[in-house]
């Protein structure tokens, strides 16, 4: 039964819920429109054009031969020796730059944790190499390699590692190591930096307990340290993961993808094919390729990441 009471105050709720809509439903995105927009400009529309270019021929060497191919491209990138090549290589670049990066980080990371005379300046010198520019980086440790004026090559013949001192960059089976290492010494001070904030958002209350009971370091580390960290390990190396595959910088000045294509990675294989072949068609496969790759990963590691946080 309607009342006179519901006739009256009904519409002024109603004009009361439609308020709050408009308020918290619509108008924030007034406001975010012109951030929405730039970003749709920079980011979404070279991304749609990028995917469109896979599906086209646009072979700048044969200009008369362009149009769309559908998945002419991928069929040809299912059966390119190198691209299987490149994406061996992207696997193990990443995976020994982020194992070493990350081992290394944390221990720099619990260093800097503790208390020492000299912390600030040892400080200071662990976050410098992230300064650097990685094109200096990478002329700097294509120098440290090079057995006429570099001690890299030198010192591993001392130590047994190497028959005689010779251009590691130069043998097909070590030269990945070389821009390895450069990396790893470039991209330690990331998981030092966000790791190192990450143990000092841990309440101080959960070690102090730990003691109390007896707990030894190793038990403290596995029972508070890291599950505490678990989170931040995951978006890092997610994070750093991403970037590495999409990292070309190093490779690209100390070996150029040689010798023998050991170095070339599918983002180095990207730029050769784009600018020296000038298959641009061909080279937005390969990149649509590694996005799809790098978004299923990304997508695994944040259902891991979010079920570390329910922990």
């Amino acid at each position: 039964m309607i009342t006179r009471k519901h006739i009256v105050t009904e519409p002024g709720g109603h004009r009361a819920r439609r308020s709050l809509y408009w308020q918290y439903a619509v108008e924030p995105f007034f406001y975010l429109s012109p951030a929405i927009i730039l970003i749709g400009a920079v980011m979404l529309m070279p991304l749609v054009i990028g995917i469109s270019y896979s599906f086209q021929s646009i072979d700048l060497l044969r200009p008369f031969n362009t149009g769309w191919v559908g998945f002419e491209n991928y069929t040809k990138l299912w059966s390119d020796r190198k691209f299987w090549l490149a994406l061996e290589n992207t696997f193990w670049w990443t995976f020994w730059s982020i194992t070493l990066q990350f081992f290394l980080g944390l221990g720099l990371a619990l260093l800097l944790n503790t208390q020492f005379y000299g912390k600030k300046l040892f400080q200071a010198l662990v976050f410098l190499p992230w300064a650097v520019p990685t094109f200096l980086s990478a002329l700097t440790w294509a120098w440290l390699f090079n057995p006429v004026i570099g001690p890299i090559p030198h010192w591993l013949a001392a130590l047994g590692v190497l028959s005689e001192p010779y251009n590691i960059l130069g043998d097909p089976d070590l030269a990945l190591w070389g821009p390895i290492t450069a990396n790893v010494w470039f991209g330690v001070p990331f998981f030092a930096i966000t790791l190192l904030a990450a143990l000092q958002s841990i309440p101080g209350d959960m070690y102090e307990a730990a003691e109390i009971d007896g707990a030894s370091a190793w038990q403290t580390f596995t029972k508070i340290t890291l599950p505490f960290l678990a989170p931040m390990i995951a978006i890092t190396v997610m994070l750093r993961t991403i970037w590495i595959a999409n990292f070309a910088d190093l490779i690209f000045v100390m070996t150029g993808g040689g010798p023998a294509s050991s170095t070339q990675i599918v983002s180095s294989y990207i730029f050769t094919t784009a600018f020296r072949k000038l298959d641009f068609g061909y080279a937005s496969a390969i990149a649509v390729a590694l996005l799809g790759i790098l978004m299923v990963y990304a997508v695994l590691l944040l259902v891991l990441r979010k079920k570390l946080v329910k922990v």
